[in-house]
């Protein structure tokens, strides 16, 4: 639901002042970033474990997420043309049940068979990866960073369409609205560092987001396509919200590698 929609929030929002509009709407705007933004941190803090190093982790998130506030913004300026412009959200939608699908459906570390994998094969496995990507890093470093930072960039553009219009439908203040979004892209930095703890110790953690990202991508599709079919926000958050459940049902112990329910 939109805030604007709601009969006594109006005469409200009317009255405030500059400084009233920020101590009011602010908090609204920097939650809805961060409710919106749940899955978009697992999903770029996926995308940033690619790298193994967590010096060069944090590196491409710095870099990354300071290029999206960069996109983040020309969209803030560009919302009223830009949120019309179907074939921009037609390949956000794309992007995103592309990033959903190659990542659930490519071959996984996990054995087929009825238990975990070996906590000694495992170890060997991530060892010898690691090693793979420290050797390769002095030749293709600079070239794997450069193609995290771009992926982590695009990806937030592609969960920005959401947000920013949420956002704009909340207030058409656009400094309002691009401090809200300066601020939802630091808290998104904080958040996907964390997340990448976390998805080295919950199992489902990974899925559950990219499952998430592709929820994203349906209802941007549907919303082109179909849009009375088009659940509501809070039926999206709800999902989303199971699947995170869902997500942090299993964990890895520390000492052993065996999965815990």
């Amino acid at each position: 639901m939109e805030a604007e929609s709601i009969p006594s929030l109006t005469p409200l929002l009317e009255g405030a002042d500059q400084w009233g509009e920020l101590l009011l709407l602010l908090p609204l705007l920097v939650a809805l970033e961060a409710v919106l933004s749940a899955d978009n941190a697992i999903a770029l803090a996926a995308i940033s474990r690619r790298l193994h190093d967590p010096q060069r982790q944090r590196q491409a998130l710095n870099l990354g997420l300071g290029l999206a506030l960069v996109f983040r913004l020309g969209l803030i300026l560009l919302a009223r043309w830009v949120l019309n412009f179907w074939p921009l959200q037609l390949a956000a939608a794309g992007y995103l049940l592309w990033l959903c699908g190659s990542n659930l459906l490519q071959p996984g570390d996990e054995t087929s068979g009825d238990g975990p994998e070996p906590a000694s094969d495992a170890a060997a496995a991530t060892a010898l990866h690691a090693q793979a990507a420290n050797d390769s890093g002095g030749h293709h470093g600079a070239g794997g960073l450069g193609s995290v930072v771009l992926t982590l960039a695009v990806t937030d553009l592609a969960f920005s369409l959401d947000s920013v219009s949420a956002a704009v439908a909340v207030s058409d203040r656009l400094w309002l609205v691009m401090t809200g979004g300066v601020i939802g892209v630091v808290a998104l930095r904080l958040t996907a560092e964390l997340f990448i703890r976390w998805l080295g110790v919950y199992t489902n953690l990974e899925r559950a987001g990219y499952l998430a990202v592709g929820l994203v991508g349906l209802r941007l599709l549907l919303r082109l396509g179909l849009p009375q079919l088009v659940p509501p926000e809070w039926t999206l958050l709800l999902l989303v919200a199971g699947l995170f459940l869902w997500g942090f049902s299993r964990r890895v112990s520390g000492e052993t590698g065996e999965v815990n329910p």
